[in-house]
């Protein structure tokens, strides 16, 4: 896939909102959601970043963030389409985010990613090392909480 190709825009466009739920489709941790609240989560969202090819006009990469826009940023639901894996949209999203003007002066922008991936963010000065912090969840979605019922207290 070309990067020229590719155009960063912050919405995702009404019509788009079928593509965005084909690419959720396509991963555990989105598969299961539902169009009506994706789009309340979109309006809901302080940034958004949609990647587009412009060739064939698709939906090939997406992510959010939620920020006070002084302390934390928590960037979210990065995800590139299974069709423009390892061609280097996934770098443009996450330099797209690290770049942003509305993130410029954040003092700690956050992400939560799968052990596969610590590589890939560590590129953009993402770490592990998060002092004594530890990540804590309060979930009703069945695909976010332990499967051993042992872990649970």
């Amino acid at each position: 896939m070309d990067r020229s190709d590719i155009e960063v825009r912050e919405a995702v466009e009404g019509d788009r909102l079928a593509q965005l739920m084909e690419v959720f489709a396509s991963e555990w941790w989105t598969a299961d959601r539902d169009p009506d609240d994706v789009t309340a989560m979109l309006v809901a969202s302080d940034l958004v970043f949609a990647l587009v090819q412009r060739s064939t006009d698709r939906l090939v990469g997406f992510a959010r963030v939620l920020t006070d826009g002084v302390y934390l940023a928590v960037v979210l639901d990065v995800i590139v389409s299974s069709s423009a894996r390892h061609s280097g949209v996934g770098h443009m999203l996450l330099d797209a985010i690290v770049s942003h003007p509305r993130l410029a002066a954040v003092r700690s922008i956050e992400l939560v990613c799968q052990p596969e991936l610590l590589s890939f963010y560590r590129r953009w000065g993402f770490t592990e090392d998060v002092g004594r912090s530890q990540l804590m969840r309060r979930s009703s979605d069945p695909l976010l909480v332990p499967r051993d019922p042992s872990r649970q207290q």
